[in-house]
Formats: structure tokens, sequence, C-alpha cells
């Protein structure tokens, strides 16, 4: 039996080297284009007939836009509507990087710390951005929130900095640890099945039960990581 964490490898399929890095097309790369390709085409087809009263179809995208709306809206006011594509593009991106990991023969780039780290860096910088065009150099007294006494600047402002650099960490443990456990559990099962024979329809049941939950928590984490994005963002469009 394969073991259980062959599954996470990264695998080149386009073998690229520029300038001594390694910048080769892999597995991982694959599925996000599928991910971004899925995205496109299955909200392409619901939306392809648009009326007034909406069919099953259209139905589907538009409760989940207007899911995201209301929980950007909830965490972070009407100024931070503006920026709805890109928690919208988030929550999509992450939920169909998940359930793609759930089929056969596919690869969760959802499950490696570079990838959903490098994305809760970039989510982390979008917010300084957004905190800096909205407050101006005010953005700075994020470090020192209104009512501190200046003598505890030396305390606070690291504690404040350390506080505000973590959250890329937060964001990147929970979904990888969430994502990496289930996968384990699915491909240990699915051994079973394989070496028990027909003693495996037990271990087969389970492996489905499984399946069903990960479904839920695919969407979930993408659910969890969409609102800490949006509560981040809201720190840095109001002041404290």
């Amino acid at each position: 039996m394969a073991s259980p964490l062959e599954q996470f490898n990264v695998k080149p399929l386009i073998p690229l080297n520029i300038g001594g890095y390694d910048v080769s097309f892999t597995n991982s790369s694959l599925f996000m284009v599928l991910a971004v390709a899925a995205v496109v085409i299955i909200l392409g087809f619901c939306l392809r007939k648009r009326t007034i009263v909406p069919g099953m179809a259209q139905l589907v995208p538009e409760t989940v836009y207007n899911f995201i709306r209301n929980l950007l809206l909830n965490c972070a006011g009407k100024d931070g509507l503006k920026y709805f594509s890109f928690i919208f593009s988030i929550f999509l991106f992450i939920a169909f990087g998940n359930l793609l990991g759930l089929f056969p023969y596919s690869f969760t780039f959802t499950s490696h710390l570079a990838t959903v780290g490098t994305l809760a860096v970039f989510a982390l910088l979008f917010n300084i951005v957004v905190g800096f065009y909205t407050k101006k150099w005010g953005y700075l007294r994020t470090f020192l929130p209104k009512g501190i006494p200046w003598p505890l600047a030396p305390l606070v402002v690291p504690i404040e900095a350390i506080s505000l650099l973590s959250k890329p960490f937060s964001l990147t443990v929970r979904l990888v640890a969430n994502m990496t456990v289930g996968h384990i559990m699915l491909k240990i099962l699915a051994g079973f099945v394989v070496t028990l024979g027909l003693a495996g329809a037990v271990p087969l049941l389970f492996d489905a039960c499984i399946i069903i939950f990960e479904i839920f928590i695919a969407v979930l984490q993408a659910f969890i990581f969409t609102v800490l994005s949006c509560i981040y963002l809201s720190d840095a469009i109001h002041y404290h």
C-alpha cells in the first residue's frame, strides 16, 4: 500500500529552470489552473441565461454572491464592499481547490504550506495597502491604538506588530492542517478497502462517510479563511 503522504508530493509536469531557479509547472500549478477554470466555467454556465426571476442554475451563483456580500458587509461595513471582488475570489479559489482535491488521482494544493502561506501573505499585504490607502499615515496607529499612553509604546508596538505578522500564520495552519489530516484518513481507509477484499465493505462505508464530511470541511475551511480575511480587512479600514 502506498504511503498516505505520497499524495502530497509536488511533481514537475513541465520542468523549467530560469536563471538557476526552478519554476517548473507542477501538479500543484495544474490544479490551481483547474480550480480557476472550474470557477469560470461553472459560473459562466449558470449565468448564461440571466433572468429577473432566477432559475435553479442562476440561483446558485447569486446565493453565493449574496452570502459573501452580506458576510463582508457585516464584518467590514459598507466601506469594505469596494473590495468584494478580492474576498469573493479568495473564497471561490480555496473552496474549489479543496473540493477538487477530493477527486481520485487529484492534487490538493491547499494542503501545502507554501501555497496557502503565499495566499495568506498576499492577503496581509493587500490589507496593509488598503490600510495606508484608507488612513494614510494614520494606519501606523494600528501599532499604538488610541488611548494607550506613549510611555507604553516600546511594549505595545512590538506586540501589535507580532499580532499583525501572525495573521498569515493563523490563516495558513488552520486550512493546511484540516486538508492534510482529512486526506490522510481517506487514503488509509482506501488502502484497507483494497487490502481486505470483500471485508473491505466496512472501511469503504467509513470512507464514504468521511468523503461527505470532507466536502463539508472543504467549504467550511474556505468560509473560515474568508471570514478571517474580512475581519483583517475591517481592521485595515477602520480605526481602533
